[in-house]
C-alpha cells in the first residue's frame, strides 16, 4: 500500500506536467509561427517479486513472474514542427515559409537564432528586422526612398525607388534547415537555439535542396489546434483524477489496518 502511495503521485506529478504543456499551448494558440509542444512518458522501474523463467521444478519453468510497477516520469517534451495555417496580411514585410525551414536572426549576443515567425518590420536604419529590432541574417537594408518592396519565392529582395522605372536588387533573404528540428532549444521570442541535438544549420535559397519557398503578404499562424488540446486537458485532467483516487484508496487501506484490534 506504501508503493501505490508513491506510484499513484508519480503518475500525477506527470500528469500535471502534461497539463502545463497543454496549458502553453493554448496560451500560443495566436502566435506568430509557433509550433506546439507534446509531454511524452515512460515507466518507472519496476520491482521483480519472481522472475520469469526461474525453475519451478528440475524440469519446469515459471511461465510469468511477478513485476511491480513503480510509476510514471516524463521522459520529454516534444516540439511538433507541422505546418500552421498561412494567413494573408498583404503586408510587405510579412513573410511565410511553405515547407521546411527557418529565418535567420542575429541576437544582441552575435550569434545566430532561427526562427517561424515572419513579421518582420524596418528599423530606423532601414534594416529588416523582427518585433524585437533584431536583424536578419544576411542583413537586408531598405533604403528610406523606397516605394515598393518585392520579396520573390526564392528570397530575392528588389525595391522599386523613387524616380526609377525598373526594380533594384537589394538582397537575397536565406534559409536555414536542420537534420532534426525538435531538437532544437526554444529560447522564447519565437526564437530557437540550436544543440547537439539538432545537428548544425544547412542554409541555402528557398525553394532549393529541400527548404521551403517564400511568399510574400502571409503569415504563418500557430499549428495549436485548440480542439485538439481541449480532448488533452480533459484526458490529463481525468487521469490526474484517477491517480488521486489511486492515493485515496491506499490511505483508507492503511488506515484501516492501523485500526486493526486484537
Amino acid at each position: 500500500m506504501i508503493r501505490a502511495l508513491w506510484t499513484a503521485a508519480s503518475g500525477m506529478q506527470a500528469q500535471q506536467m502534461n497539463i502545463d504543456v497543454v496549458a502553453n499551448n493554448l496560451a500560443n494558440v495566436n502566435t506568430t509561427g509557433f509550433k506546439k509542444s507534446r509531454a511524452d512518458f515512460q515507466d518507472l522501474m519496476y520491482q521483480t517479486l519472481k522472475t520469469t523463467g526461474a525453475p519451478s521444478s528440475s524440469s519446469t519453468q515459471v511461465p510469468t513472474g511477478i513485476q511491480i510497477g513503480l510509476g510514471a516520469k516524463p521522459a520529454a517534451v516534444t516540439k511538433i514542427f507541422t505546418a500552421g495555417n498561412i494567413n494573408q496580411t498583404g503586408s510587405d514585410l510579412d513573410l511565410a515559409i511553405e515547407g521546411d525551414g527557418f529565418f535567420q536572426i542575429q541576437t544582441p549576443d552575435g550569434a545566430t537564432a532561427y526562427s517561424r515567425a515572419g513579421a518582420f518590420k524596418k528599423d530606423s536604419q532601414g534594416r529588416v528586422v523582427n518585433s524585437d529590432g533584431y536583424p536578419l541574417i544576411p542583413e537586408i537594408v531598405i533604403p528610406a526612398n523606397a516605394t515598393k518592396i518585392s520579396v520573390g519565392n526564392d528570397g530575392t529582395v528588389s525595391v522599386m525607388q523613387g524616380g526609377q522605372t525598373t526594380p533594384t536588387n537589394i538582397g537575397t533573404i536565406q534559409l536555414a534547415n536542420f537534420s532534426n528540428p525538435a531538437g532544437l532549444s526554444s529560447s522564447g521570442h519565437n526564437l530557437y537555439q540550436p544543440t547537439d541535438s539538432s545537428g548544425t544549420a544547412t542554409t541555402g535559397t528557398a525553394g532549393q535542396n529541400g527548404i521551403g519557398t517564400l511568399s510574400q503578404g502571409f503569415l504563418e499562424m500557430s499549428n495549436v489546434s485548440v480542439m485538439e488540446e481541449m480532448v488533452n486537458m480533459i484526458v490529463g485532467q481525468r487521469a490526474y483524477e484517477i491517480n488521486s483516487k489511486a492515493v485515496q484508496a491506499a490511505d483508507e487501506m492503511l488506515q484501516q489496518a492501523n485500526n486493526l484490534r486484537r
